[in-house]
């Protein structure tokens, strides 16, 4: 485990270069080879993941470190099913840097707990977190395509034709990649808060759901459901949808920092 825990860092490194030789230099090998790595990489993860938990039975989210291994575990599965469902493989870079920072971060201060609270033991407690930083990193993802379309639309708009221009799509599919991972972490989201509501009375005894933490994330998924309804019925499209995904990350990250550090009260363990 301690192996793993030193090669991923590594491994995202590599992976990382592979997909920046093939967007900065449109290198035919890398762009055959990246996609495969990026497979060995999440794959090696997982398996570093369970074998955590099954080694501290607990799930890894006992401590910050714990967390940021899981949140680069979760952006890389959540670009990869992106790049599946829409068969863009261009802009895995803007991704990768973020989860190789993470990834980094913990592997350098992670701390091996076995004494937690009983609460954190929990599998269903597991999925839910891991089932909301999905969601998270869903949405971290379509704001990064929501810029990467401000950049690009502004490139065209001041007829500047550099590397952005040639090598990212063009508009209408950074458009399409962005809602597509606003539907995912839409869906994510909303499996972290039913498992929340059946995990949260069987775990605590005086609760309340009027905690800020919940309903910061009920109000993200209210954005996100408006935006939704209003794509499929009011047409939304372009610099509407763009701004949304920008708009619910700030939200997001919001509630994630200042509101669980300072005024959450039972979501202050994790």
């Amino acid at each position: 485990m301690n192996f793993l825990n030193i090669i991923l860092p590594l491994l995202y490194i590599l992976t990382l270069s592979i997909y920046g030789i093939s967007f900065f230099r449109a290198s035919t090998l890398s762009e055959k080879i990246k996609v495969y790595l990026l497979y060995i990489t999440v794959l090696i993860h997982l398996i570093y993941l369970i074998w955590r938990t099954i080694s501290f039975s607990h799930p890894p989210i006992t401590n910050v470190f714990e967390i940021l291994t899981v949140i680069a575990f979760s952006l890389a599965v959540a670009y990869l099913i992106i790049e599946i469902k829409t068969r863009i493989r261009s802009t895995g870079f803007f991704i990768l840097v973020v989860v190789v920072i993470f990834q980094i971060l913990s592997t350098f201060f992670i701390k091996d707990l076995i004494n937690v609270p009983e609460v954190l033991r929990s599998n269903l407690l597991g999925f839910h977190v891991v089932s909301a930083l999905l969601g998270f990193s869903a949405i971290t993802i379509s704001a990064v395509y929501g810029l990467l379309y401000l950049m690009l639309y502004h490139e065209i708009k001041s007829v500047k034709f550099g590397t952005i221009y040639q090598r990212l799509p063009n508009l209408e599919i950074l458009e399409q990649m962005s809602f597509t991972a606003t539907r995912f972490g839409f869906l994510f989201l909303t499996f972290a808060i039913i498992i929340g509501i059946i995990w949260l009375p069987k775990a605590f005894e005086n609760f309340s759901y009027t905690d800020p933490k919940l309903i910061g994330t009920t109000f993200i998924w209210i954005i996100y459901a408006i935006g939704l309804i209003a794509n499929k019925f009011a047409h939304w499209r372009g610099k509407k949808i763009i701004w949304l995904s920008i708009t619910g990350f700030i939200i997001s990250f919001f509630s994630m920092t200042i509101i669980n550090m300072f005024f959450s009260g039972f979501h202050k363990f994790y």
